[in-house]
């Protein structure tokens, strides 16, 4: 008997003396056009393409920067304004790491929006470990364009510069659960090779069609015969009349695939 609780409390002192559990789950939270914030296992927060305050899809109570928490790193896909508007103030707030594409982070250090010691560079094809080792960045290809247009606080016009060149994310967490989120791109053949090569769980994926990105029919058909993921959570859609694509219509072109669909509403949280 003494043995049997002598071997209880050390096993009670072995159970206190070990770390706290961060979480079970991967915490996905889409807030509207390609605004994503992802808390990963060990609590790290990466918010991808943050355009908050002036989207018109992002719920009231995000409409402040500090309702986010706090934030280990944002990355931006591209330099056009519907996913870096908020992403310099993001970083300056909580004293985290942007990166971007080359051009992108550069033309920040230039003009003076971030340090380069926050507006870091990364290309195709580059990793980077910003939140600890177990979490793996890499930036991939996307077929889009990404100029920068910034307000010259001297003069209060619009001037254009280098936005680099348009991308998107490969984030590998703890658990080898991979999201891709795919930032504004349409259809190309090495979307295949990025699919085989890193074997995405969860891809987000713009929907909206227009004069922009990939339409429902077209995002079904990459879904389907290119990437064959787990899941899809349908972004970049609705947000204004150039954006006409719906999930319903995604779901359709899908037909009988067996990715499963997760049409979230902005603010809305999904675990895995």
């Amino acid at each position: 008997m003494r043995k049997l609780l002598r071997s209880i409390i050390g096993t009670l002192a072995l159970c206190a003396a070990l770390p706290a559990l961060a979480g079970d789950k991967i915490k996905v939270q889409w807030l509207g056009q390609a605004a994503f914030k992802i808390t990963t296992l060990d609590d790290k927060v990466i918010v991808i393409d943050p355009w908050l305050l002036t989207n018109p899809k992002t719920p009231p109570e995000f409409k402040k920067l500090e309702a986010l928490g706090k934030v280990d790193v944002v990355l931006v896909s591209h330099a056009h304004f519907d996913h870096m508007a908020d992403a310099a103030d993001l970083a300056k707030l909580n004293n985290a790491p942007l990166w971007a594409p080359a051009g992108l982070s550069q033309s920040f250090i230039t003009l003076g929006v971030l340090p380069a010691t926050q507006a870091l560079r990364i290309n195709k094809s580059g990793t980077v470990t910003p939140v600890g080792p177990k979490v793996k960045i890499t930036l991939v290809h996307a077929e889009h364009s990404s100029e920068l247009v910034w307000k010259n606080p001297a003069t209060g016009k619009d001037e254009t510069h280098v936005g680099g060149e348009p991308g998107g994310f490969i984030v590998e967490l703890e658990n080898g659960f991979r999201i891709w989120h795919m930032g504004d791109t349409g259809v190309f053949g090495d979307m295949k090779l990025i699919a085989d090569m890193y074997k995405p769980d969860l891809v987000l994926m713009p929907i909206g069609g227009g004069q922009f990105v990939l339409n429902p029919v077209d995002a079904a058909m990459v879904t389907r015969d290119f990437i064959k993921p787990r899941t899809v959570i349908p972004m970049h859609y609705l947000t204004n009349p150039g954006l006409p694509g719906t999930p319903a219509e995604f779901i359709k072109a899908l037909g009988n695939s067996a990715t499963k669909v997760l049409a979230i509403n902005p603010g809305e949280t999904v675990e895995f």
